[in-house]
């Protein structure tokens, strides 16, 4: 597990639907004046240089956001997303990508908090350097599965939890679901946002019927297939589960893949925004 980059993947195709997603559910809870707690249990290095090695090697953003960065007339999301992304880099060149605590400190009020756990040493130390200093923002290494338990519930009783593994290994999947209904159980009106890749459709599909299970309700599933699911080695699919969506997400993000999925969709491949479980 500590052997994962985030910088291999930063800016594909999975962290644009991810991102863009994550922004508008900031969003639709912003539309409250009532504080609220961000928490991200696989935070990652916080910001990341498409120049260096990491990126170079795979050129996965090459398939994701760099497709985007000159369209003109993006659907909202989009848009937002990509403004935040030049407002990360101070110009209109992308040569740097924000993870997902860079995306959240653009966009956190005054009355807004952060935790922010990674257990990799030098992304963690990364990490810290670009956003320990702030006092709304705690940075942790540690196990981020263990730090979501111990950080429910939270104080302002409103909050987002970004689930973000590596899945590197095959028991993640399980571990996730288990720890997000243990979570749920704490802070049953939290919004829990499980990003998830297709690479054993069988091994995702055990995780989200351990979740569907549960008893949980409000569980809705937004997924962009790039191509058809294989035996192959590699990523097809990749998603988020979303438990407690604020209203209208839903919407949002069907208009989100119905622009993606001609853009990056590399054949044969599907989007889908589902209801699993419903009130």
């Amino acid at each position: 597990m500590l052997s994962y980059r985030h910088g291999y993947h930063a800016g594909n195709y999975a962290d644009v639907l991810k991102h863009s997603i994550l922004l508008q559910t900031l969003k639709l809870m912003h539309k409250k004046n009532k504080p609220m707690v961000y928490i991200d249990t696989h935070a990652g290095a916080g910001g990341y240089a498409l120049s260096d090695e990491f990126a170079q090697k795979t050129g996965e953003y090459l398939e994701g956001v760099a497709k985007l960065w000159d369209k003109q007339e993006l659907p909202e999301a989009l848009c937002q997303y990509i403004s935040d992304i030049k407002h990360f880099n101070g110009s209109d060149e992308l040569e740097l990508y924000p993870g997902s605590p860079a995306f959240v400190d653009m966009n956190l009020r005054d009355n807004d908090r952060m935790v922010l756990h990674e257990l990799h040493g030098a992304d963690h130390q990364l990490l810290d350097e670009q956003l320990g200093g702030d006092k709304q923002i705690k940075v942790i290494k540690g196990d981020g599965l263990k730090g979501l338990l111990a950080a429910v519930p939270p104080l302002e009783r409103r909050g987002v939890i970004l689930i973000d593994p590596s899945y590197e290994i095959k028991s993640d999947y399980q571990e996730v679901a288990k720890a997000v209904i243990k979570a749920h159980k704490k802070f049953a009106t939290g919004v829990y946002m499980i990003w998830y890749p297709v690479v054993k459709r069988e091994q995702t599909e055990a995780m989200f019927d351990l979740l569907k299970q549960s008893g949980i309700k409000r569980q809705l599933r937004i997924e962009q297939a790039i191509r058809p699911d294989s035996e192959e080695f590699g990523m097809t699919a990749a998603g988020l589960w979303v438990i407690n969506p604020p209203w209208q997400l839903d919407e949002i993000a069907e208009t989100t893949l119905a622009y993606l999925d001609p853009l990056l969709n590399q054949g044969g491949g599907h989007v889908q925004v589902t209801w699993e479980v419903g009130e």
